[in-house]
């Protein structure tokens, strides 16, 4: 699984870099980003559900730190191009529309902060729980995205973890 993960990571980092070169209209660009991702995501699911997990640490790995770095690509490219394609005109606009969405991160750190805590603590305790297929708890900070995605291809966390990550990420854009 590691492997074709790395090959899979690799590809698509090799590939958005060269369209971040060759792409002239950030909108056009980010568009075809999206869907190298969506493509990325939708091999490694294939691999995922054909293959499977040696064991329960290989599926941790893959659900806690791995899936979440190409989520956490799609979620921040889809959230740019929405900044960039709904961006009004003028630098006070412009300024009050950016610190509204700023708020909304930070909105979303408030909502998070026991998870996130446990996140960047590199904590383990409930990895079980949080990053294997089919163990989810409702007690358990569970989002309302859960309940409708493939529970073949998610757990209960991994989509919180990429949205951690994405945030980082728009925050400095």
């Amino acid at each position: 699984m590691d492997k074709f993960y790395k090959k899979t990571l690799y590809e698509l980092e090799t590939t958005i870099h060269e369209l971040e070169i060759e792409t002239e209209y950030p909108i056009q660009r980010i568009e075809a980003v999206i869907v190298l991702i969506v493509n990325s995501l939708s091999k490694l699911k294939e691999f995922v559900l054909k293959k499977g997990f040696k064991n329960i640490d290989e599926e941790i790995l893959f659900f806690k730190y791995q899936k979440p770095v190409i989520v956490s690509k799609l979620i921040y490219y889809n959230a740019i191009y929405k900044i960039e394609t709904r961006r009004p005109y003028g630098n006070k606009r412009i300024k009050k529309y950016l610190s509204k969405e700023l708020k909304k991160l930070q909105r979303f750190f408030k909502n998070n902060l026991d998870f996130y805590k446990y996140y960047r603590s590199n904590n383990s305790f409930v990895d079980e729980k949080f990053f294997v297929r089919g163990k989810h708890d409702i007690r358990l900070w569970l989002d309302t995205f859960y309940f409708e995605a493939d529970h073949r291809f998610s757990t209960s966390h991994d989509y919180k973890v990429a949205k951690i990550i994405a945030n980082d990420l728009i925050q400095v854009y």
